[in-house]
């Protein structure tokens, strides 16, 4: 088993836009040649990357907001999907 790798401070990759989408009743990726709609889970997670917030602010932010706890491995495993689709950077 590898361990997934993602930035330690992500941000939303400049070739892409985060933006909540009214029509689409949920966050949205931009990009010049399409859309990517998110669920729930994954629009609060990016919503946190800012390239200033670590990974471990992301996961104790997150959790706070939801009242929950053990998010980080699926936050992480999100993370991991979403560099390997350079989504953030």
């Amino acid at each position: 088993m590898t361990t997934p790798s993602f930035p330690a401070t992500p941000a939303i990759n400049r070739r892409f836009r985060l933006q909540w989408e009214p029509a689409q009743d949920s966050h949205v990726l931009l990009y010049p040649e399409g859309m990517v709609k998110l669920n729930a889970s994954a629009g609060e997670i990016l919503a946190c990357c800012d390239g200033v917030r670590s990974v471990d602010q992301i996961v104790t932010e997150l959790e706070a907001k939801f009242d929950a706890g053990g998010l980080r491995p699926d936050i992480e495993h999100f993370l991991a999907y979403a560099a390997e689709q350079q989504w953030i950077v």
